[in-house]
């Protein structure tokens, strides 16, 4: 009755019945194309910078929208 990756509605009278399925797992986080994202440490309003010490992209709570201001240092 189901199909990977299909969304499926039957209706029998008043009975409607709604099926989701989906296939395999999910690949590999974090990396595109040799790029290593390390968002552990994320909060609310995180930015993402690179950081040359670690070789990744980060996003954490020292680095926020509210810590970018007018001749501030980022």
């Amino acid at each position: 009755m189901s199909t990977p990756n299909k969304v499926e509605v039957s209706q029998v009278s008043d009975v409607t019945t709604v099926e989701i399925t989906t296939v395999g797992p999910q690949g590999p986080s974090g990396n595109i194309a040799g790029l290593t994202f390390d968002i552990s440490g994320k909060v609310d309003n995180s930015l993402l910078y690179y950081n040359a010490a670690s070789g990744n992209f980060k996003a954490d709570a020292t680095t926020t929208k509210l810590t970018l201001v007018d001749g501030g240092n980022f």
